[in-house]
């Protein structure tokens, strides 16, 4: 099965980043970098879906992607050197 999962990246005062779902609000995490708090949503989303699956919940139909052959699109931010 694959989803596509809305990420927000709420830069932190502190430096690093919080990352939350609108659709998943038990995902939340966080990271120095972008980097990281990507690499922490995937193991956080893992877990979401575990506990999905644990307890018989379905994720929100919109997060499922019909045909996994389809494009996808994807935004990401690139640092400049």
């Amino acid at each position: 099965m694959h989803y596509r999962v809305p990420l927000i990246f709420d830069p932190q005062p502190e430096g690093g980043f919080t990352v939350t779902s609108p659709l998943l609000p038990e995902l939340i995490t966080e990271g120095d970098t972008i980097d990281d708090a990507l690499e922490n949503a995937r193991d956080a989303l893992a877990a979401v879906i575990e506990i999905y699956r644990e307890f018989g919940k379905t994720f929100p139909a919109e997060l499922t992607l019909e045909n996994s052959g389809a494009a996808v699109r994807l935004e990401l931010v690139v640092a400049e050197p």
